[in-house]
């Protein structure tokens, strides 16, 4: 293969990254035509694999930065992009001298990773980006909660809805490598008809509902901070706006699960709160004191699936700190 691509598993922009830099990568770069897909998920321990990358070309997208020289093109725009000061440090000596100016890119004020690519593509490498505009708009849409309220959220109408929970929450390992190259191909509908997508979006769905109603079940809001635990049902992935939709007027939402690979404690902002941003609290930065991160309306936690303690300590604590933010508002 001449292109590896490693892409944030299970989430949507992350696989919509994948598709837009590949077909950046044909159209603009054209030293390779084969390519090689690899999800990564935030995990408690090491993020990267260094046997994982190949002898070609090694683009890490939506996902946190890697020093590795085996690495040679990374976007992002999470701001909690680096794991240590020494990355940081890293990416930075790449900008500085020049080395790394059109290899590697962050900016954490785009919406999606997939705009970021399509921008730097267009305005750097003449990218002809016209054709992916649904693309672009609907992992805009999804990775900043851009819906136009909870329950269309929840109901998931849309395709680029059900196709988010197929991305999340499928065990199917080889869909990546079935689902990214058509990303950037045809219309989202038609991806949602692939049999292959139809097989799974069923169940599924049916899965969708009965998370729904265990966290009816599970979930309570107090001065504005919706909690609830799920650890007791391991799940690979939940509808992550259902709190929002049970309790419209809560402003933070902290949930605990459990899948096969983690305990995670998410932690996250109503998108529909009346609250202006500057009364919010930045939850990256809550969630890297616990070795987690993400944007500052969203944010995770992970832990290895036999420290439940942990999470469930941590999460208190966030717990508290958001609720005493919203009794001194």
């Amino acid at each position: 293969m001449d292109c590896k691509v490693f892409y944030h598993d299970k989430c949507f922009d992350g696989a919509c990254s994948a598709s837009v830099f590949t077909r950046f990568y044909r159209e603009c770069i054209k030293t390779g035509t084969e390519f090689a897909y690899h999800g990564l998920v935030h995990r408690a321990g090491a993020l990267f694999d260094e046997g994982e990358f190949i002898d070609g070309d090694n683009a890490i997208v939506d996902f946190k930065y890697s020093s590795s020289k085996k690495v040679t093109w990374w976007f992002d725009h999470h701001l909690s992009a680096f794991l240590t000061p020494e990355d940081h440090a890293d990416f930075q000596r790449g900008q500085a001298d020049g080395s790394e100016t059109m290899r590697k890119f962050y900016d954490p004020n785009y919406i999606s990773c997939t705009s970021l690519i399509a921008h730097i593509g267009a305005t750097k490498f003449g990218f002809n980006v016209e054709p992916l505009q649904e693309l672009i708009y609907w992992a805009d849409i999804v990775d900043g909660a851009k819906y136009d309220n909870a329950t269309a959220a929840v109901d998931m109408a849309a395709p680029a809805m059900k196709l988010t929970m197929v991305i999340e929450s499928t065990q199917d390992a080889s869909l990546g490598e079935k689902l990214i190259p058509l990303l950037t191909e045809m219309p989202l509908q038609e991806v949602l008809d692939q049999p292959f997508v139809q097989e799974l979006l069923g169940p599924l769905m049916e899965k969708h509902r009965a998370s729904l109603e265990l966290i009816r079940e599970r979930a309570s809001m107090e001065r504005g901070v919706i909690t609830f635990d799920i650890t007791d049902h391991p799940t690979e992935g939940y509808n992550k706006f259902i709190p929002y939709y049970l309790f419209p007027d809560g402003t933070y939402n902290v949930g605990l699960s459990k899948s096969s690979f983690r305990t995670k404690v998410a932690v996250g902002t109503n998108p529909w709160t009346p609250l202006p941003a500057e009364k919010l609290a930045n939850l990256a930065t809550i969630c890297e004191r616990y070795g987690g991160g993400g944007h500052a309306r969203v944010g995770a936690i992970s832990f290895p699936p036999d420290r439940e303690e942990d999470a469930r300590k941590a999460a208190q604590e966030i717990v508290a700190e958001l609720r005493a933010r919203e009794t001194a508002g």
